[in-house]
């Protein structure tokens, strides 16, 4: 019996917000969402935080907490909301390869 290895992400829509200089400076183009997470306790699956970054990380960096693990969010990175209401952190090189705009 063959085996198959090929599989293909399906097609969802989910929301994304791209972390600039401008946008970590002024919260008011945050979506709902993200402004969501940012009230939530420190640690908490979903909380987006300040980061405490190492030598020669822009130190305007994000820490999103998901579930068992933590993301650094710099600038460029996507920050995408998914269908289920989870947010991940994608830098844009893999943003850009698994997603495109949707266009009503």
């Amino acid at each position: 019996m063959a085996i198959n290895l090929k599989f293909r992400r399906r097609t969802k829509v989910i929301e994304a917000f791209q972390m600039t200089e401008e946008h970590r400076t002024n919260q008011a183009g945050w979506p709902t969402w993200m402004r969501r997470a940012w009230k939530l306790d420190r640690g908490a699956p979903g909380s987006l935080h300040p980061a405490d970054v190492p030598a020669g990380v822009w130190d305007g960096a994000l820490e999103l907490r998901e579930w068992g693990w933590k993301s650094l969010v710099e600038l460029g990175d996507w920050i995408v909301r998914e269908a289920e209401g989870d947010l991940t952190v994608y830098d844009e090189d893999d943003f850009k390869a698994l997603y495109e705009e949707v266009i009503e």
